[in-house]
């Protein structure tokens, strides 16, 4: 699968888990680059729309790693270790990654997601 097959589905599904409480007031997310994505991963639950944009960057991330799994077969492009740290745990390390080099944040998202993915859990060959 292609890296815009990719996109495309990640994009489907942030669509789908988008919340309902918001559906009053119209809220377009996006997240093209990885800078982006990591905005929507730091927000802050509490705040405006934060829950949203929390929700939207856990389901584009457990969206894209299907993806990413399923496409790669027998070889996975990385392992999470065991226990597996959890969905807030990695994304905030991903965030910090984002932010530790200027160059992270324009990648696309999915494919920066998959960058650090690749270099935080290695696979032993």
């Amino acid at each position: 699968m292609s890296l815009s097959h990719l996109l495309a589905a990640v994009a489907v599904v942030g669509a789908v888990l988008t919340p309902a409480a918001h559906a009053q007031r119209a809220t377009n997310l996006h997240a093209r680059t990885a800078g982006e994505l990591a905005d929507l991963c730091a927000a802050s639950p509490r705040g405006g729309l934060g829950d949203a944009q929390v929700n939207y960057c856990h389901g584009f991330a457990q969206g894209a790693v299907d993806v990413m799994l399923h496409d790669a077969g027998e070889k996975k492009p990385f392992c999470f270790p065991s226990p597996t740290p959890t969905r807030t745990e990695t994304l905030g390390q991903f965030v910090r990654w984002v932010r530790a080099d200027s160059s992270h944040a324009s990648l696309p998202a999915a494919g920066g997601l998959h960058q650090f993915l690749t270099e935080r859990y290695p696979c032993n060959r």
